[in-house]
């Protein structure tokens, strides 16, 4: 038998206080009431009593008189407790409403969302979105289920099986949804902090331009990007953790141009670039770690242009360069560590013409160059570490012509020239074949 004093259990998805039963509360009520007011009379008897000693004897109705005014008193703090009882009431009914409709239209943009139709496709994105605003608690989720969609088998080719016309619109608009809500940290709907997980996607375009990474984990883990313009030119990621390791590059224009980068973790190790062009240009890497290690370009353009390096720790080291025009031209290293260690130089044209060493360390060290050319014409060397130790040049051409050295240590330390190698080494002392 359930034991009537004991509280009831609490149920999930309850917005209600637990109350005690009436048939128990009524009774227990009316005995308190009765016994405080008997207590009151008495105690009042005795109050006024003691206060007239000497004088005329306490008139009953005076005694009536004041125990009804504290018994009025009592009742309206008793009728203020039941008020406020009864606003918890009716929070938890309309908690519950709003709860049961938040999932009824969950439900309902889900459903639009797996429709084979794409206009209603569409309408399923709007909704799912403006769920997420509406609903704080459960945004995650909301947002996760657009993420989803994107990693979905997707089809680019109209002759392709599994075609689906409208399908490009559907996503396209997805990604812009996400980007809106990348904008602004201190928007009460922002999405800024939250997981997004692209893990496998394919991106045949996308806008991303101004979208703020500043936390929460940025999954774009072995995408392939493969046509149309993918932007996110003047993003910032100054905190979590953005990943493009292991994805693919094809054909697409990829657009990072005026990006900053001050903290958190941002990785496009074991990317490879084998097509179209991908912009980097006018960056800010101040903070954090920016990695492209382990990266392969074989083809297209990549450009790193005019940005400055600050802080922080960029690492293109163990990449190979076999293919294509990688330009880091006109850019400042004035802090920090930027690593192009342990890499393989095989066939692209790589340039660091015009750059400027101020301060840092830069690291070629340990690198091959093999094939192709690779250019630090014009460039001023005037303060930091620049290290080009152990580097073999067995068959590319390599030029420091009309560049400038002011100061900083720069160092050749146990490099290997090979007679194939052809090495233009303006303001620095020429080191002859002394390998075979």
């Amino acid at each position: 038998m359930t034991n009537p004093l004991q509280p009831r259990p609490k149920q999930d998805g309850r917005h209600t206080p637990n109350l005690w039963p009436v048939w128990l509360v009524a009774p227990g009520a009316l005995l308190l009431v009765g016994a405080a007011a008997l207590g009151l009379y008495h105690g009042a008897e005795l109050l006024l009593a003691s206060e007239t000693t000497g004088r005329t004897p306490v008139k009953v109705q005076d005694v009536i008189s004041t125990t009804v005014t504290v018994l009025t008193l009592i009742g309206a703090v008793l009728a203020a407790l039941y008020a406020y009882r009864k606003q918890l009431l009716d929070e938890g009914t309309s908690h519950r409403a709003d709860s049961t409709q938040l999932t009824e239209r969950y439900a309902k943009a889900a459903e639009q969302l797996g429709h084979e139709q794409a206009a209603v496709r569409l309408a399923g994105v709007y909704a799912m979105a403006r769920l997420a605003d509406d609903w704080p608690e459960q945004r995650q989720v909301c947002v996760d289920v657009l993420c989803a969609y994107l990693r979905m088998p997707y089809e680019t080719d109209p002759a392709g099986p599994g075609f689906r016309h409208g399908e490009r619109e559907v996503r396209l608009t997805i990604i812009r949804t996400i980007r809106s809500h990348l904008q602004d940290p201190s928007a009460v709907t922002t999405w800024c902090g939250l997981d997004l997980a692209f893990t496998g996607a394919t991106f045949d375009g996308g806008d991303f331009s101004g979208a703020t990474f500043t936390g929460g984990r940025i999954d774009f883990f072995g995408s392939t990007f493969c046509g149309g313009r993918i932007d996110f030119s003047r993003s910032t990621f100054s905190g979590g953790e953005v990943f493009f390791r292991g994805s693919t590059f094809s054909a697409a224009e990829i657009d990072f141009t005026g990006s900053t980068y001050s903290g958190g973790r941002v990785d496009f190790s074991c990317s490879t670039f084998a097509g179209g062009e991908a912009h980097f240009s006018r960056s800010t890497y101040s903070g954090g770690g920016v990695g492209f290690t382990g990266s392969t370009f074989s083809g297209g353009r990549v450009y790193f242009e005019s940005s400055t390096y600050s802080g922080g720790h960029v690492h293109f080291s163990h990449s190979t360069y076999s293919g294509g025009r990688i330009s880091f031209e006109r850019s400042k290293f004035t802090g920090g560590e930027v690593s192009f260690s342990a890499s393989t130089f095989s066939g692209s044209n790589v340039s660091f013409a015009d750059c400027t060493y101020d301060s840092g360390w830069v690291f070629f060290s340990d690198s091959a160059l093999s094939a192709g050319q690779v250019r630090f014409d014009r460039s001023t060397f005037r303060g930091g570490e620049v290290s080009f130790a152990s580097l073999q040049f067995t068959g590319s051409h390599v030029s420091f012509a009309a560049s400038t050295y002011q100061g900083g240590e720069i160092s050749f330390y146990e490099s290997d020239v090979h007679p194939a190698a052809t090495i233009q080494w303006g303001p620095f002392r020429a080191i002859p074949v002394n390998h075979p």
